[in-house]
């Protein structure tokens, strides 16, 4: 008896030293620490999870890269979840089959040359072990990538990659899914620009983004092929690998999910089918005209949107200890504000570079150019550039700044012509409110404007569009005729802005879903999952979770009611 009470204890201490080691090292990493989570709840839970995979309800979570720690530490929440309402989840993880992917970024690699030999295979082993050590410590089911492809499939896109010529990459299709496009989108985001460069290396950084980009889709078809999953979750649903898998499920009939953190702290943006980037746009106002709307909600929006000067209530925000002097503005960039002016807001030029067929430009560089060149020819107005802070305070920074676009189809600028630069902590807001309008390609921007009553020219694919409140051109001719109408005579009406206001709600507090469970953290990821209990992930204990698992299982709307809940 006593030796059996001497070995309990050992065990005892062993489990305890074994939890805190799990603990530390998923804090170190980032990462969730799932066994000390569930504590004494571990065994039971891994009882039930044999039990949820006899049910049909089967998803497969596509985090593809696990050294993305905000995802992987959402996806594993996600999958903890959904296996709570009676789901069977695995997850997918490349465990170093893919020569390029979204983990691949120039700041890591400056040897652009040897990474066209060689790849990211230094940093593997690094980015798939956390994340397979997370999803076994919360019991989850994962895939390597490679056993889902065979090894005529890997000759074959080595091969295939290696011999194709760089126009056919780009725009190769294969069963309708756009490999090409996802490739590419995934070359610009390596380099952080939205152009490639002509010749080596860049052609063959695209090659391998392309041979990344079938062994993903073949692996895949293959996994899918079966009919064993209902649904596809992944974050984003560009790029590569993600957005290979979301164009690939879809092509199969499988239903997809894609998600993303939201500007406001605490939410995240669901999408079904598609990316947010064009879910958003495409999202008819029969979304949110009927909802309910009253003084409640106006006075919520209106407050919000001035918090957002400073990004109080967000952690997704670009410039700290904003400027806010009217004067320091126009001493800093020569604007005279006491004469018309018309503000232009640019986009990161590399962001999400895919197919809008709603652009009347061939790219944001194009339209921004060919505006100025207008307003040479304007010198009754003035037009006010602010270039995007997260040029430079990004994730990952530009590396094809918007300003040396401009010096470079315009080594002297028109006197009428003036510019913010990145780096500026200048106000984009006051300087905004200073104008008579605004021109925008595709920034969020054009929501929060045109809700204070400021008229807006849609030239490229922003979420505003189509929503019945700004001037959208579908071609440069018709965007020349809108500009030829400036400067305006007025702000927008009333009715007009009260609609702005009510998508503006719609958009920071409806499809924006908060999550009780989620708190910001310094350092990365900028989230953590914030429970006592693995019970608080169950139904009804969390309205915003409820609503995403929910979506995911059924296909519900990706909705937060929060016209109901204050």
């Amino acid at each position: 008896m006593q030796v059996l009470k001497y070995r309990f204890q050992r065990w005892r201490w062993y489990r305890i030293l074994h939890l805190v080691y799990s603990e530390w090292r998923a804090r170190y990493r980032g990462l969730p620490a799932w066994k000390a989570i569930f504590a004494d709840e571990l065994p039971r839970w891994q009882s039930q999870i044999p039990f949820s995979k006899s049910s049909d309800r089967r998803i497969l979570i596509a985090s593809g890269t696990g050294g993305h720690l905000p995802s992987l530490t959402m996806e594993g929440l996600f999958g903890v979840a959904l296996t709570q309402r009676n789901a069977s989840v695995d997850f997918l993880l490349c465990d170093g089959v893919l020569p390029a992917c979204m983990m691949c970024e120039i700041n890591w690699y400056g040897d652009v040359e040897a990474f066209t030999r060689t790849g990211p295979r230094d940093r593997c082993g690094q980015c798939h072990s956390p994340a397979a050590h997370m999803l076994d410590d919360a019991g989850m089911n994962h895939l390597r990538l490679s056993e889902q492809v065979s090894e005529q499939e890997r000759n074959h896109s080595k091969h295939f990659a290696a011999t194709l010529t760089r126009d056919r990459i780009i725009g190769f299709s294969l069963d309708g899914v756009p490999i090409g496009e996802h490739a590419l989108a995934g070359a610009l985001r390596f380099y952080a620009r939205g152009k490639l460069d002509d010749g080596e290396p860049a052609t063959s950084v695209l090659r391998r983004y392309f041979e990344s980009a079938l062994l993903t889709f073949y692996a895949t078809r293959n996994l899918l092929g079966n009919g064993k999953y209902r649904v596809v979750v992944l974050n984003h649903g560009i790029y590569v690998p993600q957005g290979v898998v979301a164009e690939t499920a879809r092509s199969m009939g499988v239903r997809v999910v894609t998600w993303h953190p939201a500007y406001r702290r605490q939410c995240f943006i669901f999408s079904h089918d598609e990316t947010y980037h064009h879910s958003l746009m495409k999202e008819p106002p029969s979304e949110w005209e009927n909802m309910n709307w009253g003084i409640e909600q106006k006075q919520q929006i209106e407050a919000y949107l001035k918090s957002r000067w400073e990004g109080k209530g967000d952690w997704i925000r670009f410039h700290r200890s904003p400027q806010y002097s009217t004067e320091a503005i126009e001493q800093e960039t020569g604007v005279d504000f006491s004469k018309p002016a018309i503000g232009l807001l640019t986009n990161v030029v590399w962001d999400a570079q895919l197919h809008y067929p709603a652009n009347a430009f061939r790219n944001m560089v194009d339209w921004l150019n060919k505006t100025i060149g207008y307003f040479a020819h304007r010198p009754d107005i003035q037009l006010l550039i602010r270039v995007h802070p997260a040029e430079i305070t990004g994730t990952l920074p530009s590396r094809q700044p918007a300003i040396d676009e401009i010096h470079k189809a315009f080594p002297v600028l028109p006197s009428n012509v003036f510019v913010i630069p990145p780096d500026s902590r200048l106000s984009t807001y006051v300087a905004m409110s200073k104008c008579n309008a605004a021109l925008i390609y595709g920034t969020k921007m054009g929501v929060e404007l045109s809700a204070t009553g400021l008229p807006v020219i849609v030239a490229g694919e922003a979420w505003v569009r189509g929503k019945g409140i700004t001037m959208d051109a579908s071609c440069e001719e018709d965007y020349f005729q809108l500009l030829d109408a400036l400067p305006l005579s007025k702000g927008l009406d009333d009715a007009t802005r009260e609609r702005a206001l009510k998508y503006a709600y719609h958009f920071f507090f409806r499809r924006m879903i908060p999550l009780n469970c989620v708190r910001e953290r310094p350092g990365w990821p900028p989230f953590r999952i914030s429970i006592n209990d693995p019970a608080d992930l169950q139904p009804g204990r969390d309205l915003g979770l409820d609503i995403i698992c929910q979506g995911i299982l059924e296909g519900t709307s990706f909705v937060f009611p929060s016209e109901m809940t204050r």
